[in-house]
C-alpha cells in the first residue's frame, strides 16, 4: 500500500489502533497499509496531502515558566550560550528535580528554534573565485596528539605550511623553536624555488608570535625585512587582521587535510621515531609530494601563470652583531653559546636561522652552532661545548670544579655519571684534574662516546681510571720534546784577572 497515497480514513484508523494499544504491525494491517507507511506516519515523514503537519505542542514545555522571563534574555545578551550551560544554570537555581538531565534534548530543540527565528545573524562564508598564480598562503601548524622523536628524544617543533590557493600545491618544512621571521623566510624561500615560480600575492597571519618579546624597533626591523623579501620576489605582501584566523581559510582547512594524511602515513610507517631531523624532513616532503600529485593538472595550469623566479635567492636569516666575552661566550637573543676561545674579544656577525647560527668574522665563517631554545616558562637556554674551552681547562683544571657551566660542560649523561662517581671517590682537586683530562682526551681524539664508555667500564669495576693508560689506549701520544746534553766545567777564578788588568791600564792612561 505504500506505492499510493493513503486516505485520511486509513491514517485515522491507524492512529486510533495505536492509541488503543495495538502494535505497529497490527495497526498497519487493520488500516490496510504497509508497516513501513505506519512508521513514516509516526515519525512525521509522510507527505500525503490528507495528513496535515501539526505546528502546536501536544504537551506543556517543561521550560515554559522560565523561557521568556530568564532564558530568552540570557540568550539575547550572550547568543553563544549552550543549552547544557542553561540547563546547569536552572538546576543550580531551582534544583535538578525540577529540571532533570533528561530534559536536555527538549531545551536543545527550543534553543535551536529560537536561534533560527529570533537569534542574531550568523557570519556568512563567501566563496571566492581565484585565478591561477594569484595568491599563496603561509602559516604554522603542529601535529596534535602525535609525539615525533629523534633517536628516542621528543622533538619540539612546528610545521611551516605554504599553499597556493588555486591548485592547492603545498610545501611543508620542519621548524625548530616557535614562529619567527627566519622560519617564515627560510620556509617561504624553499617553497618558491621548489614550486619554480612566484605568485602575485603572499598572505600570512599577523605574525604576532614572531614579534613576541621584541622591542618596537626590532618589530619594525622584521617588518622591513619581510617587505624587502617580498619586494625581491615581486610579491605583494598581505596579512590577516589580528585575531581573524578565518581570513586565512585558504590554508586553515587544508592544514587538517594534510595533517590527516600525515597521521595515516605514520600508521603505515609504524613508528614516530627518526634518526635525524633531516630524515624527518625528507619523510614529510614525501607525504606532501604524494598529496601534490593528486592536483597535478591544476598545478600545471598554475605554474604557467606564476611569475619567474629572480636570478638569486635573498637573505632568509637575521643578522646580529655580537662580541665574544672573556668566557668565550656570545649572547644571541635569550640564549648563551660558547665559541672557540681563539675568538675572545672579537665582534662576530651572526646569521640567525631557526635551527642554527653561522658566525662570521669579517667574511670568514668561523663557527656553526645548533640553535637552542628555552622550554616552558624558562626562556633562557645555553649551549656549552667543552671543546671550545678545553685548552684553558687543561691549564687550570680547578676552574671546572666551581664553574657555573660545569654541568653543561659535560656533553652526555655518561660523562655526568662519570663526574658523580669521580667526585664521590676523590678530593675536589684530583677529581677535577682527572675529569678535565678525560674531556681533553675525548676532544683531541674525537672519540667522545668511546672514551666515555671506556671510563664507565673502569669505574663499574670499582677501580679508578688512570689518564696515562687511557691516552695509550686511544693512541694519544704525549708531546715529544728533544733534549740536548751539554757538559760544563768550572773554570779557575784567576782567569778573570785577564779582564781586570787591561781595564786598570786604560783608566791610568785617561788620567
Amino acid at each position: 500500500m505504500s506505492g499510493r497515497w493513503l486516505t485520511q480514513k486509513q491514517v485515522e484508523l491507524y492512529m486510533t489502533s495505536r492509541k488503543n494499544g495495538k502494535t505497529q504491525v497490527a495497526s498497519a494491517a487493520i488500516s490496510s497499509m504497509s508497516e513501513r507507511s505506519g512508521r513514516e506516519i509516526e515519525h512525521d515523514r509522510r507527505t500525503d496531502p490528507f495528513v496535515k503537519k501539526r505546528h502546536w505542542r501536544t504537551r506543556k514545555c517543561p521550560f515554559e515558566e522560565v523561557w521568556s522571563s530568564e532564558l530568552v534574555p540570557m540568550l539575547k545578551k550572550e547568543p553563544a550560550l549552550k543549552p547544557l550551560t542553561l540547563l546547569e544554570y536552572l538546576q543550580e537555581a531551582y534544583g535538578p528535580e525540577l529540571y532533570p538531565d533528561n530534559k536536555l534534548r527538549t531545551l536543545q530543540r527550543r534553543v535551536r528554534d529560537w536561534c533560527y527565528k529570533d537569534g542574531p545573524a550568523c557570519e556568512v562564508v563567501f566563496r571566492q573565485e581565484h585565478e591561477p598564480g594569484s595568491l599563496a598562503f603561509s602559516d604554522f601548524t603542529e601535529l596534535k596528539g602525535i609525539i615525533v622523536t629523534v633517536r628516542g628524544k621528543p622533538l619540539e617543533h612546528l610545521l611551516y605550511h605554504f599553499r597556493t590557493i588555486y591548485a592547492g600545491w603545498s610545501y611543508m618544512k620542519v621548524i625548530l623553536g616557535g614562529e619567527s621571521y627566519t622560519a617564515l623566510a627560510q620556509g617561504l624561500q624553499n617553497a618558491l624555488w621548489r614550486l619554480g615560480g612566484v605568485p602575485k600575492e603572499h598572505r600570512t597571519d599577523s605574525l604576532s608570535a614572531a614579534y613576541k618579546n621584541l622591542t618596537d624597533d626590532e618589530q619594525q626591523d622584521l617588518t622591513n625585512q619581510y617587505n624587502d623579501f617580498c619586494r625581491h620576489y615581486n610579491m605583494k605582501p598581505s596579512r590577516n587582521n589580528k585575531g581573524k584566523s578565518h581570513e586565512n581559510g585558504g590554508i586553515e582547512s587544508p592544514h587538517g587535510h594534510l595533517k590527516r594524511r600525515i597521521s595515516q602515513a605514520f600508521l603505515l610507517r609504524g613508528s614516530y621515531d627518526f634518526d635525524s631531523v633531516d630524515e624527518y624532513q625528507a619523510w614529510i616532503e614525501k607525504v606532501v609530494n604524494a598529496h601534490n600529485r593528486r592536483n597535478a593538472k591544476s598545478v600545471d595550469i598554475e605554474k604557467m601563470a606564476l611569475q619567474p623566479l629572480p636570478k638569486y635567492k635573498t637573505t632568509d636569516y637575521s643578522v646580529l652583531p655580537v662580541k665574544v666575552s672573556s668566557s668565550s661566550t656570545i649572547q644571541v637573543r635569550t640564549s648563551l653559546y660558547t665559541v672557540p676561545s681563539k675568538l675572545i674579544g672579537a665582534t662576530l656577525q651572526v646569521h640567525l636561522y631557526h635551527d642554527h647560527l653561522q658566525c662570521f668574522y669579517g667574511t670568514r665563517l668561523v663557527a656553526t652552532l645548533e640553535r637552542v631554545y628555552g622550554k616552558g616558562s624558562v626562556r633562557r637556554a645555553k649551549s656549552i661545548d667543552y671543546r671550545h674551552v678545553i685548552d684553558s681547562l687543561v691549564k687550570k683544571p680547578m676552574a671546572f670544579y666551581k664553574s657555573v657551566h660545569r654541568e653543561a660542560l659535560l656533553p652526555t649523561e655518561v660523562y655526568k655519571n662519570i663526574w658523580k662517581l669521580l667526585s664521590a671517590k676523590l678530593a675536589s682537586r684530583e677529581a677535577s684534574q682527572l675529569m678535565v683530562g678525560i674531556l681533553a682526551l675525548a676532544a683531541k681524539t674525537q672519540k667522545e662516546e668511546a672514551v666515555g664508555d671506556a671510563v664507565m667500564a673502569i669505574l663499574a669495576a670499582n677501580t679508578l681510571p688512570v689518564l696515562k693508560d687511557l691516552q695509550e689506549t686511544f693512541g694519544q701520544k704525549e708531546p715529544s720534546h728533544q733534549y740536548y746534553h751539554m757538559e760544563a766545567s768550572q773554570h779557575d777564578l784567576s782567569d778573570y784577572n785577564a779582564f781586570i788588568e787591561p781595564a786598570r791600564e786604560n783608566s791610568h792612561a785617561m788620567h
